[in-house]
């Protein structure tokens, strides 16, 4: 399969002028031979935390992305602010706070979500952003694919626990420039450590608050090796990747059943 990771800058807040700038990369992703693309975190709107900023399950960021899959036959992925139906209220509490939630389209209309396990409590987002409950795999033609977003990154255990059933994981962010060096640390450290391939899609540009980004999309081998990548400006990164690959990488050099929490501790195998 040949993944493309989309590193494009985000129009603040406005859902329709992104929906304009990113349905030519799509198809100029497609047009490289990509059978899957994957756009930013908060693809649609930005890293935005007003109030008010989510959307109903379903809603136009998620038709946007059934959309671009259903035209050009491919898996189109991207996350968004979205509500879930069973807790979204007028109440205004917590119950009625979007998930950053990953949508997965497919050709067929075939839809898969993965709602960010962890909010990004340094900057606030556990205050505007439910939690998700756990990891969510996918198996497309073969592959099997289990996306994080962005700040999930940060925590070993969840890929951990997730790369028996992983051939490949996507990671979008809006990753700031600042900590760059972290970003593509922990890309190619999560492809090692699991012997999978990531996708690290990362957005390009100034946030609505003056955050920098600088893009360094990445795809990422199973033995660490940077297969491509991107340093800032907005353009594709794209390679191929084998589920045979993962399999052999971890036939050959046997590391994950030695996997394990610590002496006394449950086996994270």
């Amino acid at each position: 399969m040949r993944i493309a990771a989309v590193q494009h800058d985000i129009v603040w807040e406005d859902r329709a002028a992104n929906f304009d700038r990113l349905a030519p990369q799509v198809a100029r992703a497609v047009g490289a031979g990509a059978d899957l693309v994957l756009l930013s975190e908060t693809f649609s709107t930005g890293f935005s935390m007003t109030p008010g900023i989510g959307e109903p399950e379903g809603g136009p960021s998620s038709r946007f992305l059934q959309e671009q899959a259903g035209r050009h036959g491919v898996w189109v992925a991207g996350s968004c602010p979205e509500i879930a139906p069973d807790t979204g209220g007028a109440g205004g509490g917590a119950a009625d706070l979007p998930y950053n939630c990953l949508v997965l389209a497919g050709p067929d209309g075939e839809v898969h979500r993965y709602r960010k396990l962890h909010p990004f409590t340094h900057g606030g987002e556990h205050e505007r952003f439910r939690a998700g409950d756990g990891p969510v795999t996918v198996e497309i033609g073969g592959l099997r694919i289990t996306p994080f977003i962005c700040y999930d990154l940060r925590f070993a255990d969840v890929f951990w626990s997730a790369a028996p059933d992983t051939d490949v994981y996507l990671v979008t962010a809006n990753w700031p420039a600042a900590r760059r060096l972290h970003w593509q640390t922990l890309l190619r450290a999560r492809a090692i450590e699991n012997q999978a391939y990531v996708v690290g899609c990362n957005r390009v540009g100034a946030a609505g608050d003056g955050t920098e980004h600088a893009g360094d999309s990445a795809v990422v081998s199973p033995m660490g090796e940077l297969l491509a990548t991107a340093a800032g400006g907005e353009t594709i990164v794209l390679a191929d990747v084998d589920p045979g690959e993962v399999a052999a990488t971890r036939d050959r050099l046997r590391f994950l059943p030695d996997r394990r929490r610590g002496p006394g501790l449950p086996d994270r195998r």
